[in-house]
């Protein structure tokens, strides 16, 4: 798809990592920024502090992705943050519902956004792991994955970035199908642990789509960043040697973390103008 260089594509990232140092954010410009690129159209990209300003956009973006973020998704219920958070996503629900022959509004939720929208639509129990997620993982599609144009080009499985104390589980999947939606895929089967397998990716609507991993982590960058000697240690103190070790090897595979990387958010984005597109041209 090629857009004219006078169009704009207005993208507003919500950052949800409440002031903590992280790479998410500076995977998610850059992500962004090289689609903008690619495609030969000017971009306004602005974000959103949310958890510790209550910074949230208005209705005036055409792609909206909200990011991951450390905490826990359960303790903020009830906080000011969290409320506006909702009623911004109720915002987002209710315009989609009122346009016909407009665009409406496409939104991504990464990871503790996604943990979050869970608990909004009901559709699911957030809870606490057991033990922490870190790593690279495969991720097993579903029937409703393998039919997801965002999941287009992607193995089965696939491998992506998680990092994660709380998990998705119990899904209620009378509530998704009423709305429209889809558990897209879950995490990697382990025969010696008797537990669920947890959710790692759901289609909620037509217009809002989220995942569990990360999409937007930028394996040439994030294998510069935990090989700093500060990083190394840190994952090896929390997680051993072994871990570290292993996610330096695939975050450099090329048909791994850089394949998830240059497809799902890519296509995210491609999706939502191809069906701004499509209106502007009937």
């Amino acid at each position: 798809m090629n857009l004219t260089d006078q169009h704009v594509l207005k993208v507003a990232i919500l950052d949800l990592y409440a002031g903590v140092a992280n790479e998410g954010m500076r995977c998610l410009r850059s992500l962004v920024k090289e689609f903008a690129e690619a495609h030969h159209f000017h971009l306004q990209l602005d974000e959103f502090e949310v958890r510790q300003h209550i910074q949230l956009p208005d209705l005036s973006y055409d792609v909206y992705i909200s990011s991951g973020g450390p905490g826990s998704p359960l303790e903020s219920e009830g906080s000011d943050w969290e409320n506006a958070y909702f009623n911004w996503i109720r915002s987002i629900e209710a315009y989609n519902a009122s346009v016909e022959y407009a665009a409406r509004k496409h939104v991504l939720f990464i990871c503790h956004s996604f943990q979050l929208a869970c608990r909004y639509f009901n559709i699911a129990t957030v809870a606490k792991r057991r033990s922490t997620a870190f790593g690279v993982f495969p991720v097993h599609m579903l029937e409703g994955g393998k039919e997801e144009s965002v999941l287009k080009d992607l193995a089965d499985p696939f491998y992506a970035v998680d990092s994660r104390e709380y998990q998705v589980i119990q899904p209620k999947h009378a509530i998704i199908e009423e709305m429209g939606g889809s558990i897209l895929a879950i995490e990697k089967e382990r025969p010696h642990i008797p537990l669920e397998r947890a959710v790692m990716a759901v289609r909620f609507n037509d217009n809002m789509i989220g995942t569990q991993f990360h999409p937007e982590a930028d394996a040439i960058g994030m294998s510069m960043y935990l090989q700093r000697e500060d990083k190394k240690q840190n994952v090896i103190e929390n997680h051993g040697f072994d871990k570290w070790e292993s996610m330096i090897v695939q975050l450099n595979d090329p048909d791994k973390i850089l394949y998830t990387y240059a497809t799902l958010v890519p296509n995210f984005l491609s999706n939502a103008l191809a069906a701004q597109n499509s209106l502007v041209a009937q």
